[in-house]
């Protein structure tokens, strides 16, 4: 009996001039979460899709219990007991939450689906995980983190030993990450097989006993999580040392550059106060929905606030749409950079230029030498890994896309503030450390910068000064030198804390 529920040895995959895979490794034990991590890149995504059936690799073995297989195709590895989930959920949203979950293994007798059967079936599979919705439920009114439950079901109802999870906190919050964390045990106590792809050290830290580290389509190492550093980790994954992930520079804080005053919004936000400088970067922080991006949208132009003022430059200022903040100087790169950030279809140099379009029109034809040229050295300057200016952002990792936005909003000569909601949100440690360099380098250039993170080694890691939110409301403010991870966990959830003294010296529980 083999000692590894799956092993892969020597596995190559190669797609047209493109290596994604060099003779890589992995072994997975009985019952054992084990983490795999890499770079953008490194060929994580590949290597999922050759054990899944995806894709057939040109070189290599797989041994399942030790016995060797060979996939034909998807449905081969459902057979075997392996599935994946995969970090955007491949769901039906108009389909109810049984149908997903059943779809293309219905329970069938006679030809006709057993609808009473599979619904009792989905509603056990579901109570397995402790789910909070029905089985009769539509998949697209369920939560980001409930979709992923529904897959995780899915990959159960096969009856699978070995289950892929890939990146699935991505677009969690603390809470929905710890639920998940929790179900991830229950799978584990209960003999499953898993591998957590993830760029994030907690998620290792948690739940792995080991990691499998690649790099640039190669197998570098499998260490045991207890034994190996946060330092020597990044140094496999990216292949150099990074002494300093928050390459903070100092800079000189000039005059007070943009200053909200008592914002208010009915439902999202009240009383709201800040301000930044020229050269400031500013953390805006708080537990999700604590109403930290609905602000900045309302700043700029994407909704209206109720009432309060906005002032830029010492003078206040009316913005009623986006447009009119681009025109004073204010920038916003979005939290979704896919979808509301970048076209993925259009090539890079047209997502540069897209704000500006009209400066390259001449005589109602676009001079495309100059838009050209523009985009070119914007995307240098930020040092965005692509082959050509014509590759469409879709081709690129989120890392890359992320420095795309950085360049578009460079374009716009005027700007002065420059707002970055969650800018390294599903990018790995080594373009972390690139897009807080370009960070560093517009504060020495005067930019002001609000920073919304729930991040709390980039908050604490990159900000001058620091914005707590809770419930809406700025709960505190805090300096570089004075802030700690536990004062602003204290002002996030200060208000939880009060309103619920309040309740109890009411005497309600």
């Amino acid at each position: 009996m083999s000692q590894y529920v799956l092993e892969l040895k020597g596995i190559t995959k190669i797609f047209p001039g493109v290596k994604a895979l060099n003779r890589v490794q992995f072994q997975l034990k009985p019952g054992e979460v084990h983490a795999l991590m890499g770079e953008n890149g490194a060929g994580k995504s590949t290597f999922i899709k050759v054990i899944t059936g995806v894709h057939k690799a040109e070189e290599g073995e797989m041994f399942l219990n030790g016995t060797k297989v060979d996939f034909k195709g998807p449905r081969d590895a459902q057979a075997a007991g392996i599935a994946a989930v995969y970090q955007h959920p491949t769901s039906y949203p108009d389909l109810t939450v049984t149908e997903n979950i059943f779809m293309n293994h219905e329970i069938k007798k006679n030809g006709l689906i057993r609808w009473k059967e599979m619904n009792h079936e989905a509603k056990k599979l579901l109570d397995q995980l402790d789910a909070d919705f029905k089985p009769t439920a539509e998949m697209g009114s369920l939560s980001v983190a409930q979709q992923q439950m529904v897959e995780i079901a899915k990959a159960l109802s096969t009856q699978a030993k070995i289950v892929i999870l890939d990146e699935p906190t991505a677009a969690l919050t603390a809470n929905e990450s710890e639920k998940l964390y929790r179900i991830v045990d229950k799978l584990r106590d209960d003999g499953v097989s898993i591998i957590f792809i993830s760029h994030r050290f907690e998620d290792m830290y948690r739940l792995a006993t080991r990691v499998t580290v690649f790099r640039d389509s190669q197998y570098i190492g499998t260490y045991k999580v207890d034994e190996i550093t946060n330092a020597e980790l990044i140094k496999q994954m990216v292949g150099r040392e990074i002494t300093d992930l928050f390459p903070k520079p100092d800079v000189t804080v000039g005059a007070e550059v943009l200053k909200i005053e008592n914002f208010s919004r009915t439902g999202y936000y009240k009383n709201v106060s800040l301000h930044v400088r020229a050269g400031e970067i500013v953390g805006l922080t708080g537990l999700v929905g604590a109403g930290r991006t609905e602000v900045v949208e309302s700043v700029c132009g994407i909704t209206k606030a109720d009432s309060g003022k906005v002032y830029l430059n010492g003078s206040e200022i009316r913005i009623k749409n986006p447009t009119d903040a681009k025109n004073l100087g204010i920038v916003l790169l979005p939290e979704d950079r896919q979808k509301a950030g970048l076209i993925l279809e259009w090539g890079l140099g047209r997502n540069v230029t897209l704000p500006i379009l009209r400066k390259f029109v001449k005589n109602g034809m676009i001079n495309e030498n100059e838009e050209r040229s523009l985009s070119k050295r914007l995307l240098e300057e930020v040092d965005t890994k692509a082959v050509t200016i014509f590759d469409p952002a879709s081709s690129l990792s989120g890392g890359n896309q992320q420095k795309v936005v950085v360049a578009k909003a460079l374009a716009q000569d005027n700007m002065k503030v420059v707002i970055m909601d969650e800018p390294t949100k599903g990018v790995d440690v080594g373009a972390k450390a690139e897009i807080y360099a370009i960070m560093g380098e517009l504060a020495k250039q005067g930019f002001a910068i609000i920073m919304i993170s729930s991040e709390m080694p980039e908050i604490l890691g990159m900000s001058d000064r620091i914005y707590v939110m809770c419930n809406g409301s700025v709960t505190g403010e805090l300096k570089r030198d004075e802030a700690t991870q536990e004062k602003i966990l204290e002002y996030a959830m200060e208000k939880n804390a009060k309103e619920k003294r309040t309740v109890n010296k009411e005497g309600v529980n």
